[in-house]
């Protein structure tokens, strides 16, 4: 057996140079790709947070007009330049809730629909009489 000539070794070294040259560049290039990738979604991310921090200070100044419109003294004033001849309410014409407005206001709102069954009475031979079987909240 002869040993492969010299000329063959070197060919394949240089080909697996190239190789890895072309294989570390390629890595390279995605390396500054992913980079470019998050340089964008971070600037994208900065201007959405200048955005939302633009927003929150914009509510922030309505819900300061709004908390003094209706204050008390405030609407006495607008009262009185309008005209309007209103009074305040005297302390028998409040009334308090002590529990939660909106569940009461739900239970208000769909009382109509649980009580459709109770007002007509159908026999069992009926075939559209059903029953309604009241939900609670809580």
């Amino acid at each position: 057996m002869k040993p492969p000539p010299t000329h063959t070794c070197v060919n394949q070294l240089i080909a697996l140079t190239l190789l890895l040259l072309v294989f570390s560049g390629t890595l390279g290039l995605g390396a500054v790709w992913v980079r470019q990738g998050i340089s964008g979604t971070a600037n994208r991310s900065h201007a959405l947070e200048v955005r939302i921090a633009d927003v929150e200070r914009q509510l922030d100044e309505v819900n300061a007009e709004v908390a003094a419109a209706l204050n008390p003294e405030a609407l006495l004033r607008q009262n009185e330049v309008m005209r309007l001849g209103l009074l305040s309410p005297r302390e028998i014409q409040v009334q308090r809730v002590s529990e939660s407005p909106e569940l009461r206001l739900m239970a208000k709102g769909n009382r109509d629909v649980f009580n459709v069954a109770a007002s007509t009475t159908g026999s069992r031979n009926d075939p559209f009489s059903f029953r309604v079987v009241n939900a609670s909240l809580r």
